[in-house]
């Protein structure tokens, strides 16, 4: 890091800005990760259903059943007062029929299916979903939505992720079909608004809210995690089941994530024999890491004008992450890739940023005091 351009003339004196100093050394630092933010400020609000939440299938005009269907919720149909097939289905809520309860329901369903619909669009999609992964987003049609195969819904981490999906015309999807989820996405967040009708086919496995203008088709044998919400037409179903879709706040993801740990370990220990280590030299110093199986990596080493910051441990590998000093750079992004450490939690990226900021300002005072010197002694 060339700190010339951090030293001004001060009645012929060379001195040095702390202030300048430190907003240089947090920019070079955030660049250096790779900084940007976090894709939660941006994330989508999830529909707010009102009182329609609790209803696991919620009819337009009637509900009709066929065989044991068990639904977690409430059942319920307005302006419709028809209600068949119950028992020998069992709804583990209320049961509404035509009453004012369903009545408000069904107004909360209006009121979530226009703002399901008047979404901004994030990315476009068309025909057949199936052997797609999908991120988080609004996704929408200009014609009907099919899905023959597995679609999979990747929540990255995020259990608050978001998924919409504005069906321009009808939803189909086809026997042992399957919506997944990965990654922290949950069925609460993610909704269907079907600008006409939606059939769920034979045996297959659905995950979300469908908000139907018209009717809903829930066939035989299909396993629903979410709801059935039609505005004005019915919802037939066929021996299935509906399971809740209240959101899980501790989620599970789909595989094992390694975060980054700051860790310093005493200065006795040491790794075992054959252990591999990443070292990074500097100018002023160097630090080295060892890729342990705690996943934490081994103290920082010591140089002059900079303080080396613990290794970062991720999956079982750790790696040491060293200090810049004046003339030498290290890249954090780059240790972190090579070792499959994931990106560092906030909390601890602040706190990496401190000590390497701290070892930056300490480094370039110590340049500033010998170039002042030397202009002393011409």
């Amino acid at each position: 890091m060339n700190t010339n351009c951090l030293l001004t003339t001060r009645g012929g004196r060379l001195t040095h800005r702390p202030g300048l100093v430190a907003v240089l050394a947090a920019s070079v630092m955030l660049v250096g990760l790779g900084w940007s933010p976090s894709p939660a400020a941006a994330a989508e609000a999830p529909d707010g259903l009102g009182t329609s939440a609790s209803y696991s299938v919620l009819g337009g005009q009637t509900v009709t059943n066929t065989g044991p269907t068990v639904l977690s919720g409430d059942l319920g149909v307005s302006p419709g007062t028809a209600i068949t097939g119950f028992p020998p289905g069992l709804a583990g809520g209320a049961t509404h029929a035509g009453d004012a309860a369903a009545a408000q329901a069904q107004s909360d369903v209006v009121i979530a299916y226009n703002d399901t619909a008047g979404r901004a669009p994030t990315a476009a999609v068309a025909g057949d979903l199936v052997g797609q992964t999908l991120t988080a987003g609004v996704y929408k049609s200009t014609g009907p939505i099919a899905i023959s195969g597995t679609v999979t819904l990747d929540g990255q981490g995020n259990p608050n992720s978001v998924f919409i999906f504005q069906v321009a015309s009808t939803l189909i999807t086809a026997s042992a079909s399957r919506v997944a989820v990965i990654n922290g996405a949950q069925a609460c967040h993610i909704y269907w608004q079907v600008a006409s009708s939606a059939t769920l086919g034979t045996a297959s496995s659905f995950q979300g809210t469908v908000l139907a203008l018209t009717s809903i088709s829930v066939t035989t044998g299909t396993i629903v995690k979410g709801r059935a919400l039609a505005r004005n037409g019915q919802v037939s179903l066929d021996d299935n089941v509906f399971t809740s879709a209240s959101c899980d706040t501790t989620p599970t993801t789909s595989a094992p994530t390694s975060s980054a740990v700051i860790s310093t370990p005493p200065a006795s220990t040491t790794p075992p024999a054959g252990t591999p280590s990443v070292t990074l030299t500097g100018a002023g110093g160097s630090s080295t890491g060892v890729a342990g199986g705690t996943g934490a990596g081994g103290a920082g080493g010591t140089g002059a004008g900079g303080t080396g910051a613990g290794g970062a441990g991720g999956g079982g590998a750790g790696a040491g992450i060293g200090a810049e000093s004046a003339g030498g750079s290290s890249s954090i992004s780059t240790v972190l890739a090579s070792t499959g450490a994931s990106p560092l939690p906030a909390l601890e990226l602040a706190g990496l940023l401190l000590l390497l900021g701290t070892a930056m300002l300490g480094s370039v005072r110590a340049t500033g005091r010998r170039t002042a010197r030397a202009g002393r002694k011409h």
